[in-house]
């Protein structure tokens, strides 16, 4: 094993410690969120929420619920800095393991634009607590929807590229 692979190794298994404590105290607010005894989620807020619904429930929230989403947002820039980094991290894990120039040269893009994933994150973030302090939603929407939408795209496909690849190479490095 590298020098190189070892510490990526060490930042993937950080990042991956880190992601996941902050996901679990996130998933531990979200049974809060409620609004007019309706259950809302992140997700919705992210990518399926009509502009209408998203205005319509951060008006809504009472204060301890506001509170509790106002918590869950700033914890998120904490697992931004496990999942984006550790993203990362597999991606150049991965690029160890293969051969192919090319792949290496993907892997190593694929890494890099992580930044560009969490970028769109902590925008995506900022955009939700403006909206919560203030939830008047302007024309800024469908930018915000591109943003969340690059950012997931960007980080399942750097994440399941460098699984499947390093992945496989472990099946047939066994054979």
């Amino acid at each position: 094993m590298t020098s190189s692979y070892k510490n990526w190794k060490q930042l993937f298994v950080f990042c991956v410690g880190l992601a996941m404590g902050t996901a679990f105290c996130m998933k531990w607010m979200e049974s809060d969120f409620w609004v007019k005894g309706e259950k809302f989620t992140m997700l919705g807020l992210e990518l399926s929420y009509p502009r209408e619904k998203v205005i319509s429930i951060l008006s809504n929230l009472d204060d301890r619920v506001r509170t509790v989403l106002s918590y869950h947002l700033h914890f998120d820039f904490a697992f931004m800095a496990g999942i984006f980094p550790g993203i990362s991290a597999l991606c150049m894990m991965a690029r160890e393991k293969v051969y192919s120039s090319r792949l290496k040269k993907i892997l190593f893009i694929m890494a890099a634009i992580q930044l560009l994933a969490w970028a769109g994150d902590i925008t995506e973030n900022l955009y939700l607590i403006k909206w919560l302090e203030h939830p008047v939603i302007g024309n800024e929407f469908g930018l915000y929807h591109t943003i969340v939408s690059a950012k997931w795209i960007i980080a399942l496909s750097g994440f399941l590229f460098s699984s499947f690849l390093f992945l496989s190479h472990i099946k047939t490095k066994n054979k």
